[in-house]
């Protein structure tokens, strides 16, 4: 879902599920110049929380340690965002949000 959402704003997906040690990002996506590394946090309810609100300080430095190792295998020297695409799912339904420049 996050990956279509993100497509269908003008995103290209550059890589999904990458891992290094023991980090993974869920999506790695260029636009504009800018390399965006993707946490995707899907729940069935908001009884406990957004789902963004499950990516704790942690979480953020393994994403950051991947998408150092990512920089340098690819050699990209331009723009880097870390994004969040929140997914909650309601009555068989959904609903995403896309926070950008979400973890610091």
């Amino acid at each position: 879902m996050a990956a279509a959402f993100l497509v269908q704003k003008g995103y290209k997906i550059r890589a999904r599920n990458y891992r290094y040690k023991r980090s993974e990002i869920d999506l790695i996506v260029e636009k504009d110049g800018w390399l965006i590394f993707v946490e995707v946090k899907t729940r069935s309810s908001v009884a406990f929380g957004y789902p963004e609100e499950f990516v704790d300080e942690k979480k953020a430095e393994k994403i950051m340690e991947g998408a150092d190792h990512y920089l340098i295998e690819v050699d990209w020297n331009s723009n880097v965002r870390y994004d969040i695409i929140s997914i909650t799912l309601k009555n068989g339904t959904h609903e995403i949000v896309h926070l950008e420049d979400a973890i610091h």
